[in-house]
């Protein structure tokens, strides 16, 4: 993102306000999940607005999307894992989410952390992974809300 320059567009400092759209499925990642990402935030000083938790990774989007409508959300976050199976379902899936969250990002001018685990990944990964994901997408949605 460009720099603004210095002295432009002072004014006072506000907090981030953050929603954060967890999928159920494979809830025993995806709740640690969703606890270490409001977490994170309030350690980076932002502000969770609003949780919702959904079905599944499919239904991420849709949620997101309904969020992102809000004058008081900045951003979004979406957490969730799609687990590798003995198919492609985790490809599919995790292409049409990720496709679907850069258009409403794109849609709303609000960006969206993308904090999901896949396709391909084990469970034993996605275990070992979830303060990562958690993290990361907490930090890119702050931090693209304040550019």
């Amino acid at each position: 993102m460009a720099k603004k320059p210095k002295g432009a567009g002072k004014t006072a400092k506000r907090k981030v306000r953050l929603a954060i759209v967890c999928s159920d499925f494979n809830s025993e990642i995806t709740g640690r999940m969703l606890k270490s990402a409001i977490k994170r935030a309030q350690n980076l000083g932002a502000e969770v607005v609003a949780t919702a938790r959904v079905p599944g990774a499919y239904e991420i989007p849709f949620a997101i999307d309904k969020l992102l409508s809000r004058k008081d959300i900045d951003s979004a976050v979406a957490l969730g894992t799609v687990i590798k199976g003995e198919t492609e379902h985790d490809k599919v899936i995790t292409v049409a989410i990720c496709k679907s969250l850069l258009d409403i990002s794109l849609r709303h001018k609000k960006s969206v952390g993308l904090g999901i685990s896949g396709p391909g990944i084990t469970w034993k990964q996605a275990v070992l992974r979830i303060d990562d994901y958690a993290h990361r997408s907490v930090e890119a949605a702050v931090r693209m809300a304040k550019e």
